[in-house]
């Protein structure tokens, strides 16, 4: 692994970042607010240090539609270990154990007892599964079906239950496996759909470039501050609901912080109980669904609330509008 660079936002004078206009799916010229420039918010716009094209995480952040249920539908995936460098902060790149290629790994998703069916392929240099959170046969859990090097496995179960979900490798060492970036997101829907909304998938998680056990660096879907540099555009007239997951290996805990307004927040999205906050903290593997209904225009930070993620390039930016969903 290569070693890590300094904090980036300590290296860049804030008093002089040029700032742009967002960039991600669906957006037009964002509005920077009078005086950004010399305050935090400066850390917004094409000049912020991410690595990567303003699409480049599209598909681990934004999850395939919800669809209806249907008796004795089978969802299949493919999912191959691999093997490769990704670049998670601007310049710096790690060694990383994926599935399909990126950290976290694709989005799973289907509904409440309909059949789900993973081919699984291990085309790493190391024994690998796939551990699916939810309700499963003991011989599909992912614990002592190991997959050597160049051999496969397909799990099949009922997707259960209905909530927000996560999988990952569980071979041992399990936190290198884990914090190498074996995970991903798995959506159970319920049969009767959730209402409309524009949705997220947000994974916590944490890089360690100079392997030291400490991390180096902290991201949403595996890039430091992408989302500082290309705002997530979504619109006031419509819930944003977040599917959001922590596994940041080697800090106990992580957490989400939305800059404005407040949330309802579902641990697990398994019943209809919610906690109304703007911050919410996720211990190693705990999820949730964060539901927003923004009650104003403009850019709003979000960001981790632990100080030093946020500096070492967990933060970001929702630009808000008037205009209709995906506008």
């Amino acid at each position: 692994m290569l070693a890590g660079a300094a904090p980036l936002v300590a290296a860049i004078p804030l008093a002089g970042v040029a700032v742009g206009p967002s960039l991600a799916r669906g957006a037009r010229e964002t509005s920077i607010p009078s005086g950004a420039a010399h305050s935090h918010a400066a850390m917004v716009g094409q000049a912020v240090p991410a690595p990567g094209g303003p699409h480049d995480l599209d598909d681990l952040l934004y999850p395939p539609p919800a669809r209806p249920a249907r008796a004795g539908q089978v969802h299949e995936y493919e999912i191959s270990a691999i093997d490769r460098q990704i670049e998670v902060a601007q310049g710096v790149f790690f060694d990383a154990w994926t599935y399909n290629g990126t950290v976290p790994g694709p989005i799973i998703r289907a509904t409440e007892g309909e059949v789900l069916r993973v081919a699984f392929h291990n085309g790493g240099e190391h024994p690998h599964t796939i551990h699916f959170h939810g309700i499963h046969p003991a011989n599909m859990d992912g614990v002592f079906e190991i997959v050597n090097p160049g051999d496969s496995f397909t799990y099949e179960f009922a997707a259960l239950p209905a909530g927000m979900h996560v999988y990952h490798c569980h071979s041992t060492p399990l936190k290198k496996h884990i914090h190498k970036g074996l995970y991903g997101v798995f959506i159970v829907d319920p049969p009767k759909p959730r209402p409309p909304a524009q949705e997220l998938v947000m994974v916590m998680n944490g890089f360690d470039t100079d392997g030291d056990g400490e991390n180096n660096f902290y991201t949403v879907n595996g890039r430091a501050f992408f989302h500082s540099r290309y705002p997530i555009r979504v619109s006031r007239k419509q819930t944003v609901r977040i599917y959001l997951a922590n596994f940041t290996e080697f800090d106990l805990i992580n957490s989400f912080h939305l800059h404005g307004d407040l949330f309802r927040y579902y641990p697990t999205g398994t019943t209809d109980r919610f906690e109304h906050t703007d911050t919410v903290m996720q211990c190693q593997g705990e999820r949730g669904i964060v539901e927003i209904d923004f009650s104003h225009t403009g850019l709003f930070m979000f960001h981790a609330h632990q100080t030093e993620f946020a500096e070492l390039g967990w933060m970001g930016f929702f630009d808000v509008h008037d205009g209709a969903p995906g506008s």
